[in-house]
């Protein structure tokens, strides 16, 4: 059976509550799930000790029985000191779409168009 520590949602629409929860990888997302670890609370302050609530042994105890925290669950632990520090690397976020460079090409051709005139 696989294990994941993930985020199950609560709250009502536009106000959510998360509660971090131990479960088998194949429960719905808000379904089912072996044991409550924690809570997060997006809506609080980024700085507030009240955002993030974890019960520290149980993630220890379900890490040591090999569940598998998700991204947003792994950034949690993190700060938390409970997990090592990754480099995350994405170099496709910066570069522009299809739509975008085409706009660009245009522009640029545009402010060309003036000077060649000249």
């Amino acid at each position: 059976m696989s294990m994941k520590i993930r985020l199950a949602r609560g709250g009502s629409n536009k106000r959510p509550h998360y509660a971090i929860v131990a479960t088998d990888s194949r429960m719905p997302r808000d379904g089912r799930f072996l044991e409550k670890l924690g809570t997060y609370n997006p809506l609080l302050a980024k700085d507030s000790e009240d955002r993030v609530k974890m019960d520290v042994e149980r993630v220890q105890y379900w890490l040591g029985q090999g569940a598998q925290p998700t991204d947003r669950v792994a950034r949690f632990l993190e700060s938390a000191g409970l997990k090592a520090k990754v480099v995350r690397n994405n170099p496709k976020a910066a570069v522009p779409g299809k739509r975008m460079t085409e706009l660009a090409k245009k522009k640029a051709a545009r402010a060309a168009a003036p000077a060649d005139a000249e």
